[in-house]
């Protein structure tokens, strides 16, 4: 992977191996900008960084730097006058999945059902030896379908072998009859709690699982070896480094998935910073037995928490809904676990000290969680920073709730800025006008007291930090629209644009300690940019390029090609 072998020698160092001599690099001619503690931007001109990739020193306009020497430097990097950020933190993704969506069929840029069918018949015609067709990225809400595709569909273009593809949110699959068949489903098989079936009149399957259901098809799917696993990962790390991510928060870590991130840790392969969420807690008890893990390699990898699921996604109409869906009146959405259980699964987690993460994105799912969360707060004392992935829409009779837990145990509201502008018009559709004051509302819910963490929800958004930063400051989409931005008084300002992506993602994490700001005592990660995002316009920032990526002192990723061919850098 391009710009990974170029880590090598720095993975060396990360692994805390006592250098033969003291190596210390001053970084100079930057306009350099992070975020400090008070949540301001804060400018330097340089910074130096030791042997084991910390930060020894950050310099100011006008302070003195050191010279080069035995006791000042030993090398030297000169950033030409370019920008120099954080490295940036993803806060919500799932690794091992971006890497596989990066390895199957993406349908993410079709626009209607025609050119998804013409796409997946290309893809299988050019790997026949395949035994199963699988994909992801399908959006019939972008076809302007107005029903979901059926298994009959997909046989006109693969007859011959199972065919499995996840919609754009993961939470909902396209299965053909060949898929149907490997899944042993007919007529006759019951509905799991917290999913759904598409059904023809005959009440046969008609192609398209939501939520639980899925499991019913992915069950039959021969399952990835460990080769698979850690090629996803390589895959994975490479694309987070081209868009300058050192670090992210794996939302929903299996024991598989745990075990190529030890596999790439020990071979000193892993070259991004993974703060894991187990996926439930029985994945949480395999992983970390009866507490979070310490870090590990050199503050790379850590498992501190655990992420649950409480409801579906607004595409689906599995979001948990107060009223019925706009568009679909006979439903409300499905709740995948009941309040009994989530708050039982909650304090299983917060028991034994981990950090609790849950999925809630339509307003009654969140205001079960904010319920949940206050109940809990009674047993559980202190700074537990419960986290709500994606807190989509939470009504603003809840915002209160929000401000009451924030202020006792500090509360993380955890969202994807590109979720906005991509759903804008669906949400239109299933929410109706009366309910999208409390829809993506950023600015509101820090106001409140939350803290915002950013990320992109890969595979399910590109991993791409600079159309959420855009998003976040504007609420426009990459072609501007809608004019003046979509509900414009949910805008947040740049300085908490970035720290949603650097300070804030890492605190949401606990690792202010250790990453997420440019200081002294914190990990050397950070990007070289062309372009400020402090005072480039939205879509300037949009377009940034990463010029170089930076993990503990050692380049992950160099967009000129002729320094990474695959020899380690050493500053």
């Amino acid at each position: 992977m391009r710009g990974l072998r170029a880590a090598a020698l720095a993975c060396t160092l990360l692994a805390g191996l006592a250098p033969a001599a003291r190596a210390d690099t001053l970084v100079d001619n930057v306009r350099g900008e992070t975020i400090g503690p008070d949540g301001a931007v804060q400018n330097f001109v340089a910074l130096m960084f030791d042997d084991a990739g910390v930060i020894t020193a950050v310099y100011r306009a006008g302070d003195k730097l050191p010279r080069q020497g035995r006791k000042g430097y030993q090398y030297h990097i000169d950033g030409k006058g370019r920008v120099l950020l954080p490295g940036l933190i993803d806060a919500h993704t799932h690794v091992i999945e971006t890497g596989f969506a990066l390895l199957t069929l993406d349908l993410s840029d079709t626009t209607s059902l025609n050119d998804a069918l013409a796409k997946i018949g290309a893809f299988a015609r050019a790997h026949p030896d395949r035994p199963w067709i699988l994909g992801s990225g399908w959006n019939q809400e972008r076809w302007h379908l107005g029903r979901f595709p059926t298994a009959a569909e997909l046989d006109a273009v693969v007859p011959d072998r199972p065919v499995w593809l996840n919609r754009a949110d993961f939470h909902a699959g396209w299965a053909n009859s060949a898929a149907l068949k490997a899944a042993a489903m007919t007529a006759s098989t019951p509905t799991p709690e917290g999913g759904a079936i598409e059904r023809l009149p005959d009440g046969r399957p008609a192609g398209v699982l939501v939520d639980h259901a899925t499991a019913l098809v992915t069950r039959a799917i021969p399952a990835p070896n460990p080769r698979d696993i850690d090629l996803a990962l390589a895959t994975a790390e490479a694309d987070f480094a081209k868009a300058g991510i050192t670090a992210v928060a794996d939302m929903g870590t299996s024991l598989n998935d745990w075990l190529a991130f030890r596999r790439a840790g020990d071979s000193n392969r892993l070259y991004v910073r993974i703060m894991a969420y187990a996926l439930g807690t029985e994945a949480m008890a395999a992983i970390g037995g009866s507490g979070p893990t310490p870090w590990l390699y050199a503050d790379r990898l850590r498992m501190g928490g655990v992420k649950l699921y409480l409801d579906g996604a607004l595409g689906s109409r599995g979001a948990w809904l107060k009223a019925p869906y706009t568009d679909m009146p006979a439903s409300q959405g499905t709740p995948l676990l009941t309040e009994t259980q989530l708050g039982n699964l909650m304090s299983r987690a917060a028991m034994d000290g981990y950090q609790v993460a849950v999925h809630a994105i339509g307003d009654k799912a969140n205001a079960t969680l904010l319920s949940a969360i206050s109940d809990l707060g009674q047993t559980y004392h202190g700074e537990r920073r419960w986290r709500i992935e994606h807190a989509q829409i939470i009504d603003p009779a809840d915002w209160p709730k929000v401000a009451e837990i924030a202020a006792k145990g500090g509360l993380v509201v955890s969202m994807q800025p590109v979720h906005q502008t991509s759903d804008r018009q669906m949400a239109e559709a299933r929410l109706g006008p009366d309910r999208l004051r409390g829809a993506y509302a950023w600015a509101s819910l820090k106001r409140q007291g939350a803290v915002l963490a950013f990320g992109s929800d890969t595979p399910v958004e590109r991993p791409d930090p600079w159309i959420g930063i855009a998003a976040a400051i504007s609420r426009q989409d990459q072609t501007g629209a809608p004019v003046g931005g979509w509900q414009p008084q949910e805008r947040v300002d740049r300085a908490t644009a970035l720290a949603g992506y650097t300070s804030a993602a890492a605190w949401a994490g606990y690792a202010e300690a250790h990453f997420g700001r440019i200081a002294p005592g914190l990990r050397a990660d950070f990007i070289l940019v062309d372009t400020d995002p402090m005072t480039a316009s939205p879509d300037a920032i949009r377009k940034t390029r990463v010029l170089q990526t930076w993990v503990g002192g050692g380049k992950t990723w160099d967009a000129d090609p002729a320094v990474t061919r695959g020899q380690a850098q050493k500053p």
